[in-house]
């Protein structure tokens, strides 16, 4: 295989949101166009179909990222998809296979330095999720509201030569609430990985990618498609690496031209991180 694309062992890739606006799916194929990986884990909400039940925001982007997923399960990469809340649909077709995808509703994944990791999407250990649907829902449109605030922000900013600013991270990480949820969210993931024995827990559902030890056990979220375009990627090592396209590819999540832009300079090394089933 040649130079031209990014390689590790494993990829994971979360809260794509297909069938929305919101959804970065031309940021998304340019990072698939330029990544190969032997195993991709899809964890969670991948298609919206909370949103889809309201309003059909499906284009032909949306199409090619399923068709470039398939894709690359023809071809060889290990694909497994595990339904969040937002596709949870899906979940009635755990433990099968469509089109060399295997769904399932979590995995052990076995890193090459011989870590095992529990990947899972993580909403059960959302509490308004799990005990308050309608709340969610309604958060759901709030969330929407606010991506769209974002987007007319910053195209004024842009007009004026200033660079991106998310509204929606700032507020997320600066509210105290919010940076509340995320510490209870994040340690009570962490707390079933313990449960189980593993060495750490990979999961999305709160688009805030991080990747840090709690008390001898990794805790990696992998991000989102929405706002930070983000995934966590396993070298061939083991070493595991949050990937933000954004910055690599030195993209505004505003300019839809991905397609016309050059490809990555591949002569420069890049860190990345590997992990195994």
């Amino acid at each position: 295989m040649g130079q031209d694309k990014f390689r590790y062992r494993t990829i994971w890739i979360s809260d794509i949101h297909l069938g929305t606006k919101g959804c970065k799916s031309e940021f998304l194929l340019d990072f698939l166009r330029y990544t190969e990986s032997d195993y991709l884990y899809l964890v969670g909400d991948i298609i919206d179909n909370w949103r889809l039940s309201r309003k059909w925001e499906w284009t032909q982007s949306h199409n090619d990222v399923v068709q470039k997923l398939l894709r690359k399960a023809r071809k060889g990469t290990k694909v497994y998809y595990i339904p969040g809340n937002h596709d949870e649909n899906f979940r009635t077709f755990a433990r099968h296979r469509f089109g060399n995808v295997a769904i399932q509703m979590e995995a052990i994944h076995t890193t090459a330095d011989k870590r095992r990791l529990l990947v899972l999407h993580g909403d059960q250990f959302d509490a308004v999720v799990k005990y308050a649907k309608w709340l969610a829902h309604l958060g759901d449109w709030a969330y929407e509201m606010l991506l769209e605030i974002n987007h007319l922000v910053n195209l004024t900013r842009r007009r004026l030569g200033l660079p991106y600013w998310s509204l929606s991270a700032f507020l997320k990480h600066k509210v105290k609430n919010a940076v509340e949820y995320i510490s209870r969210y994040e340690l009570a993931v962490v707390t079933e990985a313990r449960k189980r024995g593993v060495d750490g827990v990979v999961c999305g559902h709160i688009h805030a990618s991080a990747l840090f030890d709690m008390d001898g056990i990794l805790y990696a979220n992998d991000g989102d498609w929405v706002e930070s375009c983000t995934a966590l990627v396993e070298h061939h090592d083991g070493r595991l690496e949050i990937i933000d396209w954004l910055k690599i590819r030195q993209f505004s999540p505003i300019d839809a031209r991905v397609r016309d832009t050059a490809p990555p300079d591949f002569s420069k090394p890049t860190e990345t991180n590997g992990a195994e089933t």
